[in-house]
């Protein structure tokens, strides 16, 4: 007898929900952080450690070293592995040319990749804090092991101890305590060999790179940044001459062999019987340059591409001086093609030959020329002001390089948030749509965009505000004023001018910008303005970018992840922040 079961058609349908439901999660979740990538790192971190840890306290080839030193031999060479493998990694984040590479090419891969990439300024620095942790450890362990090798060569530890330290070839090559002579200190040893003397420089070079990378020192004193962030140089050429010194060394193989279990409590026999020839060390290979000669092939040619893009030359088309201090250059350059939201490096020679300054560009790629606005903000910026206002001086151009705010068409809807001149990413995108409204572009996917732009004094509006006011106008004379919603808000204002605009508040205009929109005063309710977009888009996929403060960034990002559905037919937002 057979017997069909039918199942209820709803309940296969909740079955399948759910599945893309649970789905839905997982890909927000990694699509959103890069939480993954951290994992991988930290899970091959973790790996050398306990593989090298584990190789020097149990391996057998290092059991005469281990009662040299003990436990430090392997608290030394396990972040030393750590080392290799993060030094590798410290400087791929910082080759732009090849990220903006790899950037075009993940294009056709969704945009999960790309936002990893987006991130390689964090990563640098999340690899800086491991390669300093492992610094500090290694150091320590090195510091006792030179105190445990000259304390076993004065002989004050135990007969095998001495043994081992009075060993020694006619060549001096095979011995195993490098301190060779009872009358030195330890810190002789350390600044007269080769592993010594790299490491107190490369010690020395890290602190200072990374003390003048605080942000304190980074925004007030950005020279002293630059400046000593290029000791990477000296660390790098000390880093793969340490391991030349051979330090830590382990037993060879001999014929006939010797047989540490046996022969261990038996040193007055060493060479007298045959159990137990003299034992024979050897030290190395270095092994640091197999980690870093590739990235350090890979920066020079960066350098390189900087250096033949430096000498093409730049010509001004324009050069306006905006209120509230804001310099733009429009430049051209022969053969340069940007797209929205991309930056430059920028460098003049008349004030520094080395220091190059990131800035995002305000034009548009349908423009024949590229612009950026430069606000006061420092030494540099303020002698650049001057300069190019007198048109006399030369100005090289680095890039363009691919930043986050290049994704911004890939979304249906767009929330564009920018803080002070942070807005400069956004005037290109702005730009950009203007211009494909213009020729009537088919391939535009973005139908709506929220703009909303954050400043502390009314002088800043200014230079935007008349691009703003040409987008008002061709959206409603194309019958689509719906497209883009824009507020300013402004954060600092005084009594007489909220005075002034309570009684102008019935004009057609604002009387801040200029604009049909009237201006905000304080900081945007962000939890409405969120709730407001998903009410609007209930079924879209929203773009959350921004170009502003890290304070501000963790607010929208945890928006985004407070506002997005798990049902993946619902609103999703999906937060992007600029990095320079």
């Amino acid at each position: 007898m057979n017997v069909s079961v039918q199942t209820p058609k709803s309940f296969i349908f909740n079955i399948k929900l759910n599945d893309i439901i649970f789905t839905e999660k997982l890909r927000y979740f990694f699509d959103g952080s890069w939480l993954c990538s951290q994992v991988v790192w930290m899970g091959i971190n973790l790996f050398l450690f306990v593989w090298f840890y584990q190789l020097y306290d149990l391996g057998d080839d290092f059991f005469y070293t281990r009662h040299l030193l003990g436990s430090a031999l392997p608290w030394a060479r396990a972040p030393a592995a750590v080392l290799n493998f993060n030094c590798m990694l410290i400087l791929l984040p910082v080759c732009r040319n090849l990220l903006s590479l790899l950037r075009g090419s993940f294009v056709c891969c969704g945009r999960t990749m790309r936002k990893q990439l987006d991130k390689n300024l964090s990563f640098h620095k999340l690899v800086a804090y491991m390669i300093a942790l492992m610094t500090a450890v290694h150091t320590v362990a090195h510091l006792l092991n030179v105190e445990w090798f000259n304390n076993s060569r004065r002989g004050v530890y135990d007969e095998l101890s001495t043994a081992l330290s009075n060993l020694s070839d006619s060549e001096n090559t095979t011995f195993l305590n490098p301190v060779r002579r009872i009358d030195i200190t330890p810190t002789y040893f350390v600044f007269t060999t080769i592993a010594g003397l790299t490491g107190v420089i490369i010690t020395l070079a890290l602190i200072l790179i990374i003390t003048s990378s605080m942000e304190v020192i980074r925004r007030s004193y950005f020279e002293v940044f630059w400046y000593t962030h290029h000791l990477f140089v000296i660390f790098f050429i000390g880093l793969v001459f340490h391991g030349a010194g051979f330090i830590v060394r382990r037993q060879k193989k001999t014929n006939p062999p010797h047989n540490f279990t046996f022969c261990k409590d038996r040193s007055d026999d060493w060479g007298k019987i045959p159990e137990c020839p003299i034992p024979q060390f050897q030290g190395g290979p270095a092994q640091t340059w197999w980690w870093v000669i590739g990235p350090m092939i890979l920066y020079i040619c960066e350098r390189v591409l900087r250096f033949i893009r430096y000498m093409q030359t730049v010509q001004y088309r324009k050069i306006v001086m905006h209120p509230s201090k804001v310099l733009e250059l429009q430049l051209v350059k022969d053969g340069f093609k940007m797209e929205v939201g991309q930056y430059v490096f920028l460098n003049c020679p008349a004030i520094s030959q080395l220091e190059w300054h990131p800035f995002t560009m305000t034009s548009a790629p349908e423009e024949d020329f590229f612009s950026v606005h430069i606000r006061s903000a420092g030494d540099w910026t303020d002698k650049l002001i001057d300069i190019g206002l007198a048109w006399q001086t030369q100005m090289g151009v680095d890039g363009p390089f691919g930043t986050a705010s290049e994704d911004v068409f890939d979304y249906e809807v767009s929330m564009l948030v920018g803080a002070g001149i942070g807005v400069t990413p956004f005037a290109s995108i702005l730009k950009s749509i203007w211009y494909k409204f213009k020729i009537s572009n088919s391939k535009l996917r973005t139908r709506k965009i929220y703009f909303y732009w954050l400043c502390r004094e009314t002088h800043a509006f200014e230079w935007f505000s008349d691009l703003l006011q040409v987008l008002e106008k061709e959206m409603e004379e194309r019958g689509m004023g719906n497209f883009l919603t824009y507020k300013l808000y402004l954060t600092g204002w005084d009594q007489n001018l909220r005075f002034h605009e309570g009684v102008h508040f019935e004009e057609d205009k604002d009387v801040v910008t200029g604009l049909k929109q009237k201006t905000h005063y304080g900081r945007p309710a962000w939890d409405k303005e969120f709730e407001q977009v998903r009410k609007e888009n209930p079924t879209s996929v929203v773009g959350t970018f921004l170009c502003g403060p890290a304070v501000l960034a963790k607010v929208l990002e945890k928006k985004c992840a407070k506002y997005s559905d798990v049902d993946p037919r619902k609103t999703k937002f999906y937060f992007n922040k600029e990095n320079f």
